[in-house]
Order: C-alpha cells, then sequence, then structure tokens
C-alpha cells in the first residue's frame, strides 16, 4: 500500500515540473529558446517542393571529333590484261566426216567444262580422253545441223560448236559464258587429171594443203622478262642466253613447236668446227648434264612456242667471242601426245620433261656427248637459210603431219668479264 502511493506522488511532482517549466518561458519570452531541427517532409508534400536546375561553373567545351583525313594515293604498277583467244578446238576434214576435239579447258583459263553442256550442233560427244582431257566430235558432213555453202573452188561444210552453260550444282553461278566455235571444212571442186590413176573425188581440204603447205619458223633472243626480243646480241659471260623457237600458225590448226637439236658455231656452216651440241637427240638438252649449268627449256606459254636458257660461252681459244646458234624445229599437231621424237627434256638432277612426261626422256642417255663434229643425232643437217627465219614443206607420214626447218641465229657477241 505504501509503495502504490509513493508511485502516485512521483508522477504527480513530475507533471507539477513539467507546468513550472512552461510557465517560466511564456514568463520569459526574450531568453533564448531551445534549439530543433526541423522534422523532414513527409511523402505526402514531396511533389509539393520545387524542382531547380542544375547549373555548371564552366560551359562544356566537348565536341565531336573531326573526320579523318584522306588517304595519301598511291601509284600502283597495274596493267591491264586483256584475254587472248585460247586455241582449244582442232578440226580433221576426213573423207566423209568431221572428226572435232575440244579441250575441257576450253578458254584456257584452267576451268574444265562440263561434257554435257557442249554440243557440235545438236550432237554430243562420242568420246572423251581423260588423260589430256580432251572431247571428241565426230559428225559425217550432213549430219549434226551442219550447212553448206559452195564457192568457185570448194564445198565448205560449216558446223557450230555450242557452249551453254549450266549452273554447278545448287548454287545459281557460272564461271564461264556462253560461247559459239564455227568449224568448217573445205573440199575442192576441181581435180587436174592425168596420165596418173585418177584419185577419188572427195579429197579431205587438209590433205590438199599438206602437199602446199609452208609454215614460217623463228628463232629470237628474248629479255629477262621473256616478253620481248632483245635488241642487242651481246652477252657476257655468265648471263643468260634466252632463245624462244616460234613456228607461225597463221589460219592454221593449232602446232606444237619443239626443237629437235641446236650447235653452237663459229660461222654460219653447222658443220664448221669447232662444233657445240647443247640441245641433241630429239630434244634432250645435255648442255646442263655435260657442263653442270642451268641450261634448260622453260614452260611454254603458247604451243607454238618454244623458249629455253642457255648459259653464255665461248670456245677456247677463239679470241673473237662469236657464236651461231642453228636449231632444227619442228612443228606437228597440238593434238598429238609427247613421245620419244617430240620432246623437250631438260636436266635437273634427273631428265625432267616440259610437260611431267619424263618416261619420254628415257632415251635421252642414249645421245651423243654433243662435241662431235658430224651432223648432231635430231637430224640437223645443212640450214635452210642463214639468218633468223625459214620454212619447210611438210613431211608426209603415215602417224602425223610433221613440218621443219633448219633456222640459223646469230651473232652473238660473249665477252668476257673484266676484273679490276
Amino acid at each position: 500500500m505504501v509503495m502504490k502511493w509513493t508511485a502516485v506522488c512521483l508522477v504527480a511532482l513530475a507533471l507539477l515540473g513539467s507546468f513550472c517549466d512552461a510557465q517560466y518561458w511564456e514568463a520569459a519570452p526574450n531568453s533564448q529558446k531551445p534549439t530543433y531541427q526541423e522534422p523532414a517532409p513527409s511523402k505526402e508534400n514531396h511533389n509539393e517542393l520545387q524542382q531547380v536546375k542544375q547549373t555548371f561553373e564552366k560551359s562544356l567545351t566537348w565536341t565531336y571529333p573531326a573526320p579523318p583525313p584522306p588517304e595519301p594515293v598511291v601509284e600502283v604498277p597495274f596493267e591491264m590484261r586483256y584475254p587472248v583467244p585460247a586455241a582449244t578446238v582442232a578440226v580433221d576434214c576426213r573423207e566423209k566426216i568431221a572428226h572435232v576435239e575440244v579441250k575441257k579447258d576450253m578458254f584456257g583459263i584452267g576451268q574444265l567444262i562440263n561434257p554435257a553442256d557442249l554440243s557440235l550442233g545438236n550432237c554430243g560427244a562420242v568420246a572423251e580422253d581423260s588423260a589430256d582431257q580432251v572431247l571428241i566430235f565426230e559428225s559425217e558432213l550432213h549430219d549434226c545441223l551442219s550447212t553448206l555453202v559452195l564457192s568457185e573452188d570448194a564445198l565448205i561444210y560449216t558446223f557450230t560448236l555450242n557452249y551453254v552453260p549450266q549452273p554447278v550444282g545448287p548454287s545459281p553461278v557460272v564461271r564461264t559464258s556462253q560461247a559459239a566455235v564455227y568449224v568448217e571444212c573445205h573440199y575442192p571442186r576441181k581435180h587436174n587429171v592425168s596420165s596418173l590413176p585418177l584419185n577419188p573425188l572427195w579429197i579431205p581440204f587438209s590433205a590438199v594443203k599438206v602437199a602446199e603447205e609452208f609454215l614460217y619458223f623463228t628463232l629470237k633472243l628474248m629479255t629477262e622478262c621473256l616478253r620481248y626480243e632483245r635488241p642487242s646480241y651481246q652477252y657476257f659471260l655468265g648471263d643468260t642466253i634466252t632463245i624462244e623457237a616460234v613456228v607461225k600458225q597463221f589460219f592454221h590448226i593449232p602446232l606444237r613447236v619443239y626443237v629437235d637439236s641446236c650447235v653452237a658455231t663459229l660461222s654460219p656452216d653447222a658443220s664448221s668446227s669447232p662444233r657445240y651440241a647443247f640441245i641433241d637427240n630429239y630434244g634432250c638438252f645435255i648442255d646442263a648434264k655435260l657442263t653442270g649449268s642451268d641450261s634448260k627449256f622453260l614452260v611454254p606459254t603458247e604451243m607454238n612456242k618454244l623458249q629455253f636458257q642457255l648459259e653464255a660461252f665461248r670456245f677456247q681459244g677463239a679470241e673473237s667471242g662469236l657464236l651461231y646458234i642453228t636449231c632444227h624445229l619442228k612443228a606437228t599437231s597440238a593434238a598429238f601426245q609427247t613421245d620419244s621424237q617430240h620432246r623437250a627434256c631438260s636436266w635437273i638432277n634427273g631428265w625432267k620433261e616440259i610437260s611431267g612426261a619424263d618416261a619420254t626422256c628415257g632415251s635421252c642417255e642414249s645421245g651423243g656427248s654433243g662435241t662431235g663434229s658430224g651432223p648432231s643425232t635430231g637430224g640437223l643437217g645443212d640450214p635452210m637459210e642463214a639468218g633468223s627465219w625459214g620454212g619447210r614443206k611438210i613431211r608426209d607420214t603415215s602417224q602425223m603431219h610433221e613440218w621443219e626447218a633448219d633456222i640459223t641465229l646469230g651473232p652473238v657477241f660473249v665477252e668476257e668479264r673484266k676484273l679490276n
């Protein structure tokens, strides 16, 4: 009971003290009031506050970066190369049929065509030579949509070789363009009658031209880039003499030229002495094997041209330094394959043929020494003409038509190198 009354008394005293303080501050309004913080605004009046735009003491100086300067123009040594017609179609006009051969690399760009895309008129290929990548067409003269035109002296049968490429696989693209090649066979309308037995009337035009054909062969010196004829015939020991053999095709079927043999002499007479045969035995370049030089045949870019490189030399004891080079050249139809008598073999740690048919060089080991005084094994005799060009009529064989000539190039001056 006493505790209860004690608590009541304490509460009363506290209330009385609070009342006395309030009375005191009212009585003394000028006295300093206690400080207190103003309560933070509640969420209800938060939207009533005014927003103030932020300002900066310094203005902004950033700008967009300047565009890059143009790149300097560099002069590039560029020359536009235009494609040249590829000699990939050959025709053999026989007595009753036209025999046409077409390389699968028809455009000469390394892109083989699909045989189904090529036709002779409305006739497809009758055979394919997979080794040489050649398509073969044969047609009677009046078949395969051929046309006949009569001139004053000949009957002309014209065939159209049509190439229509189709997209490869599911793609819609083609890598070759359409082409049409006209193939003609000419047959004479007249025939000379003599006391000899009369030959059949239908003599192929090509056979008639065999008796009249006269092709031109040339030998010329080339520059180091192998593109131009060299204007100077002067060399020094250690130089490389680049020689190009060419057979002029004119309107003939595609031809391939070979260098059967070559000899170097001090005079235009190929049989004179001293005499050095550096190509022998039907196209064997024996100079590299005999002397350890870098002499060799070069891979041809055109079938009717053949280039080879000969390391310059002089005859021992000859003060003039003059050389005459006489070569026996031979040309055959490009349709015939390389063999032991139609080849271009170089000694490069073994016999290598420029077309890759190295087996045809097997008989090069049986050739002569290259230093004899008689005619070379390749059949080089007296030159037809002491100049850089010449020609000879065809030599008709049972297997192929062949043209040949002996051409002399020179004089070539080979000087010694001076020591300082």
